[in-house]
């Protein structure tokens, strides 16, 4: 089933697969998916006798063990999480199997392959989801409530991060530029006087936003990309979803650019998420907004520094400048008029 043209390490998963999963016999249709920029995302079809099981393969560039960032979890540390949201009955792919060293594929996991959209442009324009970006918002804080009430012990060892600290990293990494940015020196003033108190701490996504969203033309179908799960304020990834980077466009739908913040916290409540206000929400999306503009610089860095010379990362390092005028819109809203 497999061509001259697949990749070097195609007998590899071929023979893991089997050894994995009872009654396959052979995988076809191995091609690497677009997206992921920190891990290779690879699409197959395990084949039974009478029965095509359609899955990715999510592993480490190359299968090489490297040096993660601080931030990212380990690729198993990942597929436990996402295990134990699926019990919690959170939408994600099923994880049949997580990669051995005996496999000789490097760092990874095996997961279903959900059908859906995960492009933005087409998920908030096109009419095929005409029917479902009314109910997202709802549903993206039902999601939310059910990932932050997992119990943190079942978690094991995950980074926890109180308001404070990621405040002063981000703080941090913005001073180390030397690159003064004034807007966010107003935005980083305004939220030192409003860091939420520490609270009941929980499972937290990290990047819980379109693009990591399987949508389909029910809703929310699955949540992706887990790899900056952490311990730490659930009002987080509320926040994060709200940020106008991820409405594309959509402005007038702060959630995402398809619903309200209102229609997320009636969802969050209905699904057992206790003590969020919208309050707490726009402290996560200002931090989010100077967050996200910091994480510009840092991929202009990158690419000034020559680390990574890709036109990529020079287009998105300009980006910063868009959140400089997001948080000037909302530390300074315009006045209705009347």
């Amino acid at each position: 089933m497999m061509s001259a043209s697949q990749p070097s390490f195609a007998p590899a998963l071929n023979a893991a697969i089997q050894r994995a999963m009872v009654g396959v016999n052979a995988i076809a249709n191995l091609h690497r998916l677009s997206g992921g920029a920190s891990q290779e995302t690879w699409s197959f079809d395990a084949l039974t006798g009478d029965q095509i099981l359609p899955l990715v393969l999510r592993r480490a560039p190359g299968g090489a063990l490297v040096q993660r960032s601080v931030t990212a979890v380990s690729l198993a540390t990942e597929a436990r999480v996402i295990r134990l949201a699926e019990a919690a009955r959170v939408p994600v792919p099923p994880v049949p199997y997580v990669l051995q060293d005996s496999d000789e594929l490097g760092p990874g996991y095996i997961m279903g392959r959900i059908e859906g959209e995960t492009i933005a442009r087409k998920i908030l324009r096109d009419p095929e989801y005409a029917a479902a970006r009314p109910k997202l918002a709802r549903q993206c804080g039902e999601i939310l409530a059910l990932i932050h009430g997992i119990g943190k012990s079942q978690l094991g060892e995950l980074r926890v991060v109180t308001p404070k600290a990621q405040f002063e990293q981000y703080r941090s990494i913005y001073d180390g530029y030397d690159y003064p940015h004034p807007v966010f020196e107003v935005a980083f003033k305004w939220l030192e006087g409003r860091i939420p108190e520490p609270r009941e701490l929980t499972l937290v996504h990290g990047d819980f936003r379109n693009g990591n969203l399987m949508i389909g033309q029910d809703g929310v179908r699955a949540v992706l990309d887990w790899e900056l799960t952490h311990i730490g304020d659930p009002a987080e990834d509320l926040g994060w979803i709200c940020v106008n980077s991820w409405r594309f466009g959509e402005t007038h739908k702060v959630v995402g650019g398809f619903g309200d913040v209102s229609e997320l916290l009636a969802g969050y409540a209905g699904a057992g998420g206790a003590g969020m206000t919208a309050e707490r929400v726009k402290f996560w999306e200002v931090f989010g907004t100077l967050k996200w503009g910091i994480m510009c610089m840092t991929m202009y860095q990158a690419f000034a520094l020559g680390s990574d010379r890709s036109v990529e990362r020079a287009a998105i390092g300009r980006r910063s400048s868009e959140t400089e005028i997001d948080l000037v819109n909302l530390l300074y809203p315009k006045a209705p008029a009347p």
